[in-house]
């Protein structure tokens, strides 16, 4: 059946500001939907609360409500456009599922004549309430782990003892796992089922009888009306049960289960979608499968709707599973759509990978002193990045060099852990980056066997780790020049970096790099074509690998490359990695209107990045994408093989930026502001000379490389004194200290953390307002494009505060301070693109703290607010197609926008919440106001003051 004609203007609900366990994986699918939809000539209307994302972009819906999530804001959109057939609540997370079963037990879709699509209020209620999930279970003969609910603690105590340790508690109708936890004694449970009770919006906990060491999997699921259903993909967590899917590094296809449980796994997962409800659109199913030959399936959870997973699936398959969930979800079947990929086979088809993809999750614990960095049931990742290889090993190896971790990959890279007892804690206790530990075990001789019983990890995995390590071993026994083809071929298949193949040879990495060449061992490119190759693919998404070379009949000896290099002028821009605080989903929106932009002015356009949560890695965004490490290597070989104009990279934020220095040096150019004005703005002494030549004030500062330098600096400052690291993003490392003491521990503290680091110490200018500005520069002009007044004091992260547009009480003289001064230093800096200077305002005097010559956090937040694209205006100024004075600005806002910072502290209940010169919060919102009387702005302002003590 086509689609339904009744349904011409459709209800979009986001997921709002992004926290840890709900991520950028909502803007892809809800943009995903947004496409799909509007291809159908649907007219669609959003409501998100997140300006940083481009869901939120005016292009993407034909209405975007910036509003708060609540039903009053449905409301007023429902009154504003009586025409809405219907709501699509799945793109969006649980915030839109939760928001969406709000407002139909208020009787509000029924009020307005809204239809629910893409799922049905019952499958919600039978998936969330675990009661009548598990009651289901057991009717269609699904396995379950031993469970019952509790509503009060003296129940949940009753339970504990009927099951006895290790039990799993969850609260019901929560996200990200909150309020889950594995408890070994009574102690931890009285307080776990305390929490759970309290942070469930029913107050209502499940408690599991704990299947500790089980083998964890995830299938991805999509029916449609008809009942026909294809699973999409399949992924085995190669952490067993006991920590959460976020936190999990996740391999996809399924590496160690029997085809017989598979099919098992099969019917039981579509017999489970079938009985929940009938609905059509996308489905993730979670297994657990007990370690022994019994092989044997029970279930954990169904979510009706996509999730964290389905964006992850849709990049490893690529399969565009929201895209296709929304076309479902308005009654087409599947065999009426096309495969995305190929354009030329029906969408009803399970895709089949010729090759592996490994996701590992990025934390953020450095920014959360004091808190539990062991990994369980609540999800703490922030982010996550994604392998794509032709074998585990080399997946595994591409993951972890997407991490931006300062490290170069597993092993070979001299910062494994060397102390036993160390190795066995991180192991027991599952450590965020036990992924690395694995490795340092095999390295120490500790037997596969025992790293199995302590972390449960099938031996399979184990036994890659142990086959890495062995060549490891064995090219240390050579010399650059004595080392074989076969065995640097080898290396380079298993995903080994140039840097760590130079670290085991003892050698330089260019030396490597040339060796490779030499010996003609260069990588290709093959292409994610859903298929295996059975179907010709028009979709240009690649992935790198090495192969041996074949021998045609007339003796041509080549190695298969499936990227085709044309001859356009083409553009490079490099992805900004995996999310983490400071750095998050803003730099997506960035990317992506670069790309769109630099199309815009006839070039072909090529994406790097490796973050499988984001609009920027969609197959279709970009002319070309390399799912591939923003790592040097990877991006220097994919350089050289598309010989690109130029390359962008002040829209990746710090990850792009921090490549800049290598571009310039192999001559490779750097579209918008050079290099040298980059490093300039980095470099705290010749920037000061900067503004001292150009008469801007700035707090007293110097540098520092040791302890004892800093303590004579101190001398000269005064205190309170901010230090920082240079060459960092978030804040990272920053701390206003107020004596010799503190200094003292916080230097040696940072130069332990990160060694060899100049830190820069500035006079804190105490009490001061402060204020940013983001402007566009060709060279000549400047445009400011927004200035913004944080309601917290100076010495709160700019990322923490919240920003007004425009400022609420900075005087003529200081504005007029800020604009003199932006204007200067952007040309002084011979921008060529976007800047963002942060300005301390004390006693009506402006002083400089920072400039960042490069997209910042504010821009997309700005272009929402003024409802402006200024990030393509940028763009074409930076590849020379325009001049800041060919554009007609025409920014509107009645009233003020503020960005407000949320925060994810729920996850880390132990943490010091206080905020300072360090960023904490992980995403932000959009709230508009009328005028300063308003009562939002009032209490906002209120808070200001219990910031201004030390």
């Amino acid at each position: 059946m086509p689609k339904n004609p009744k349904l011409k203007s459709i209800l979009i609900i986001g997921s709002g500001p992004i926290i840890i366990g709900q991520a950028c994986e909502f803007d892809y699918s809800g943009s995903q939907a947004l496409r799909s939809l509007r291809e159908e000539g649907i007219e669609t209307i959003l409501i998100n609360s997140n300006p940083a994302t481009i869901m939120t972009d005016p292009k993407m819906a034909d209405h975007v409500y910036l509003l708060p999530l609540n039903t009053k804001s449905i409301v007023k959109i429902l009154k504003e456009h009586p025409q809405i057939d219907a709501v699509l609540p799945t793109m969006g997370g649980q915030t839109a599922l939760n928001l969406c079963i709000e407002a139909d037990e208020k009787g509000i879709w029924e009020d307005f004549g809204v239809e629910i699509i893409g799922v049905n209020i019952d499958a919600i209620n039978i998936t969330e309430d675990r009661e009548k999930f598990r009651e289901l279970m057991l009717e269609i003969g699904v396995g379950m782990a031993p469970q019952a609910t509790a509503t009060s603690f003296l129940k949940g105590k009753e339970i504990a003892q009927e099951f006895g340790f290790p039990l799993c508690i969850r609260a019901s109708f929560t996200l990200g796992g909150a309020g889950a936890a594995i408890v070994y004694d009574e102690k931890e449970f009285d307080e776990a089922l305390t929490r759970g009770l309290e942070v469930s919006p029913i107050h209502e906990v499940m408690i599991d009888k704990a299947m500790m060491g089980w083998k964890e999997y995830e299938l991805e699921l999509l029916r449609d009306k008809n009942d026909n259903v294809v699973i999409i993909c399949t992924i085995e967590n190669m952490d067993p049960m006991g920590i959460h899917t976020g936190d999990s590094i996740t391999v996809a296809p399924a590496m160690t289960l029997s085809d017989t449980t598979f099919q098992k796994m099969r019917d039981m997962a579509i017999k489970m979608m079938r009985s929940i409800g009938d609905f059509a659109g996308g489905c993730n199913v979670q297994f657990a499968v007990s370690p022994d030959e019994k092989e044997e399936i029970i279930a954990i959870e169904i979510n009706p709707r996509v999730s964290r997973s389905s964006a992850l699936a849709s990049k490893a398959t690529g399969y565009p599973i929201a895209k296709i969930a929304a076309k479902l979800a308005i009654g087409y079947h599947l065999d009426e759509l096309q495969n995305q990929i190929t354009k030329s086979t029906s969408a009803l088809f399970e895709p089949t990978l010729d090759y592996v993809i490994v996701k590992i999750p990025r934390w953020n614990f450095d920014k959360f002193e004091g808190s539990d960095r062991t990994l369980g049931l609540q999800m703490k990742a922030v982010g996550e990045v994604m392998g794509i290889g032709r074998s585990f090993q080399e997946a595994l190896h591409k993951a972890t060099q997407s991490l931006e971790i300062k490290r170069n990959g597993l092993g070979a890279d001299g910062k494994g852990y060397k102390n036993y007892d160390q190795i066995i804690d991180k192991l027991t206790n599952a450590s965020w980056d036990r992924v690395f530990v694995i490795y340092d075990a095999i390295q120490m001789g500790i037997p596969l066997s025992r790293i199995h019983e302590i972390t449960k990890i099938d031996m399979w995995f184990l036994r890659q780790y142990e086959e890495l390590y062995q060549l490891e071993k064995e090219i240390s026994t050579y010399t650059i020049d004595t080392i074989e083809r076969d065995l640097l071929l080898e290396a380079k298949q298993k995903g080994y970096g140039d840097r760590q193949i130079a670290h085991m040879l003892n050698c330089l990495e260019s030396q490597v790099y040339n060796k490779r060449e030499e010996l003609n061992i260069n990588r290709v490119y093959k292409l994610v074509d859903t298929c295996a190759a059975e179907f010709e693919a028009k979709t240009p998404y690649y992935y790198s690998t090495f192969e041996n070379e074949v021998e045609t009949a007339d003796g041509k000896r080549y190695a298969d490359n499936e990227s085709i290099v044309t001859d356009k002028k083409k553009i490079i821009v490099l992805g900004s990695g995996p999310n983490r605080i400071g750095q998050g989903i803003e730099f997506d929106y960035c990317c992506v209107h670069g790309v769109l932009a630099a199309a815009e002015c006839g070039y072909e356009t090529i994406m790097i990045n490796c973050n499988p949560e984001t609009v920027s890695t969609d197959f279709d965004t970009a002319d070309k994408l390399y799912f591939e490490p923003v790592f040097w290597e990877h991006i220097y070989d994919i350089i050289r093989h598309e010989k690109p104009e130029g390359v962008i990279v002040q829209l990746g934020g710090q990850t792009a930026l921090k490549l800049a220095e290598k571009l310039s040096k192999y001559g490779i150019k750097i579209i918008g502001t050079s290099y040298e004005a980059l490093d300039l703005a980095e470099d705290r002494g010749s920037f000061s000379k900067l503004l001292k030549e150009n008469n801007i004030p700035y707090p007293k500062f110097d540098t520092a490389e040791t302890a004892e330098e800093a303590l004579k600096v101190a001398d000269k400052l005064d205190f309170p004194i901010l230090v920082r690291p240079s060459y960092v993003l978030g804040g990272q490392g920053m701390k206003i200290v107020i004596n010799k003491k503190e200094l003292e521990e916080h230097v040696v503290d940072l130069l332990r953390s990160i060694p060899n680091n100049k830190l820069l110490l500035d006079h804190y200018l105490d009490g001061a307002i402060e204020a940013e500005a983001d402007a566009i520069c060709d060279g000549e002009n400047v445009y400011i494009i927004g200035i913004m007044e944080h309601i917290e004091p100076c010495g709160i992260h700019s990322g923490d505060s919240n920003a007004t547009l425009p400022p609420f009480n900075l005087g003529d003289l200081v504005m007029q301070q800020i604009k003199d001064h932006t204007k200067k230093i952007a040309l002084a800096l011979n921008t060529v693109g976007l800047i963002n200077i942060q300005f301390a305002v004390k006693d009506d005097t402006v002083y400089i703290i920072e400039a960042n010559p490069r997209a910042s956090r504010t821009v997309p937040f700005i272009a929402k607010a003024y409802g402006e694209p200024y990030v393509n205006y940028a763009t074409k100024v930076m590849l020379g197609e325009k001049k800041v004075t060919d554009f007609e600005f025409n920014p509107k806002l009645d009233g003020y926008a503020i960005k407000q910072p949320v925060f994810s502290f729920n996850k880390f209940p132990n943490v010091n919440k206080k905020l300072g010169p360090e960023m904490k919060s992980t995403g932000e919102s959009i709230l508009f106001i009328d005028s300063l009387k308003d009562d939002e702005f009032y209490d906002l302002y209120a808070r200001r003051k219990m910031y201004l003590s030390k």
